[in-house]
């Protein structure tokens, strides 16, 4: 895709990844939409139906928050795969999101499937609490339900907060590719 700006002057491209390139510099979500990769278009729409009351934008905001849709992503912390999932939590919640008879962490759509799931549980165990229920549904995906009700809401994390932040501002900037 290809972005006229400043009158034409500046071309933007965006990559698969929900990268921008102006003048050669690579920016990431910066400007501009974010791209879901095509691969993981149908997988994210079909996960989404998992938990209705989380957007696909959302979800797809939150896989490229997780890993840059790096397939392959692993975290200094031990979270695996598309979705970051840390092996504990892939035990209890993963899910064979393709049909082929097999969770997989690395599997991209076993995991989308699995964090649309996971979400769901998150958003029950974070109802009735002080504040944005989507946000502290968020937030108990990145530092677990137990710290969101510990705190009553958000947890008092930068990292949580700021993960939250921009899944929600970037849910916005979704665009699936045709």
């Amino acid at each position: 895709m290809v972005l006229a700006l400043i009158a034409g002057a500046i071309a933007v491209a965006a990559l698969s990844t929900g990268q921008w390139v102006i003048d050669n510099v690579r920016y990431r979500g910066l400007i501009g939409p974010m791209v879901v990769p095509a691969e993981y278009r149908d997988a994210l729409i079909a996960a989404a139906d998992r938990c209705p009351r989380i957007p696909v934008e959302v979800l797809a905001a939150q896989i490229a928050a997780e890993s840059g849709w790096n397939t392959n992503a692993v975290s200094p912390a031990g979270a695996q795969g598309i979705a970051q999932f840390m092996p504990k939590t892939w035990e209890q919640y993963g899910l064979d999101g393709d049909g082929d008879g097999i969770a997989d962490i690395w599997n991209p759509i076993d995991a989308i499937h699995s964090a649309a799931a996971l979400n769901c549980v998150n958003r029950r165990l974070v109802r009735g609490l002080p504040g944005d229920r989507l946000q502290n549904t968020l937030a108990a995906y990145n530092a677990g339900p137990g710290a969101v009700r510990q705190y009553g809401g958000m947890p008092p994390f930068n990292e949580t907060r700021d993960y939250v932040a921009r899944i929600v501002r970037n849910a916005e900037r979704i665009v699936f590719t045709q």
